[in-house]
């Protein structure tokens, strides 16, 4: 808000600045006293100008319509009688007095009354428009926030449940399990709330979260992770994939084969795809709809406030698999932030 103070500020003086060189311009051309006449200009206009300008500034939104008026036919008329004060010229004849009072009025008053309210619509406009975006701006932070932090609590408590398990038969794989689950809660609370991370820290946490949900499986790997592209140079917004990736576990059968479910990540051109394949639950009717799941339409709303008109969410259903690709286009722009560049910038 004081930066866009400071910017209407400097646009004030500029202006001036350019309107006393242009009434010298013209002054000097007219008359020898150009410079007393230039300053009786000038400071009329001032005096008009601001003394409307934080009239409306203090009515604003008030209803106190008398009072506005009462003070603005003060400026109206009070404004000639500077210009006439401090005119080279002596009026001092009724005559030549109404003379210079009314070409003043109409020459100067009431066009900088006029200026005065134009300067003060267009500012409290362009005040209103930022105040209205920051309110949305924090409103969609705040909403994000909400969105990111929906990680589904029973994983935490099942993976806990299972390295209890392997510290209590003093498996060798219960300190790796630990540094794990350290690991990825140490990525959801603090590195996730960047803006956007790279995608290689995005993997390593999904990489992280296979790893703990393996612990519940004692074959082979169950998940066919597969990567391609350049993915060093790709930066995403945290935590957009896990909830597809959570889906998949949930809604797989219990015992699994190895492969069972197929997770790629590509990056081509620019765009992103990540593609989750799982068996069906025979018991489910429709993954989407258990109790309490908050998976696609947690990842669905973000895609719209993170990637407005650069995102594609495909889903496809049979009786035995469950598929979801997701595409992201144009990744070497930032994410989506809802801002005006003149406010911000």
């Amino acid at each position: 808000m004081e930066r866009i103070k400071k910017i209407f500020l400097r646009v004030h003086v500029i202006l001036w600045i350019l309107f006393s060189l242009l009434i010298a311009l013209q002054t000097t051309q007219e008359t020898v006293y150009w410079f007393k006449l230039t300053v009786a200009i000038l400071l009329t206009s001032l005096y008009v100008f601001y003394s409307h300008f934080f009239l409306l500034t203090h009515y604003s939104g008030k209803k106190k319509k008398g009072a506005y008026f009462l003070a603005l036919a003060w400026i109206i008329l009070s404004g000639p009688l500077m210009y006439i004060l401090l005119h080279y010229k002596k009026l001092n004849t009724p005559d030549l007095f109404f003379e210079y009072y009314m070409v003043s009025l109409i020459s100067i008053i009431l066009p900088f009354i006029f200026l005065g309210w134009l300067a003060r619509i267009t500012e409290n406009l362009v005040l209103n428009t930022f105040k209205k975006e920051q309110l949305e701006k924090q409103a969609v932070e705040a909403e994000l926030y909400y969105l990111k932090s929906q990680i589904n609590p029973h994983f935490l408590f099942n993976t806990l449940n299972n390295i209890h398990t392997l510290v209590y038969k003093q498996a060798p794989a219960a300190p790796e399990a630990v540094m794990r689950l350290s690991s990825l809660m140490r990525y959801m609370i603090y590195e996730s709330n960047s803006t956007t991370v790279p995608l290689s820290t995005e993997m390593k946490y999904l990489s992280d979260y296979m790893a703990l949900q393996q612990l519940r499986y004692k074959n082979s790997p169950i998940v066919n992770f597969e990567v391609e592209g350049d993915i060093e140079n790709c930066h995403i917004a945290p935590l957009l994939f896990i909830h597809l990736l959570e889906n998949a576990y949930k809604h797989s059968p219990a015992r699994l084969e190895s492969g069972a479910i197929n997770l790629t990540i590509s990056v081509k051109e620019n765009t992103l795809t990540f593609k989750v394949e799982n068996p069906r639950e025979k018991k489910i009717a429709n993954g989407l709809e258990e109790p309490g799941g908050i998976g696609l339409p947690n990842v669905q709303k973000r895609l719209q406030l993170l990637y407005p008109d650069q995102h594609r969410l495909d889903i496809k259903k049979t009786e035995d698999v469950f598929t979801v690709e997701m595409n992201i286009t144009n990744l070497h722009t930032q994410v989506h932030e809802r801002k005006a560049h003149l406010l911000y910038n």
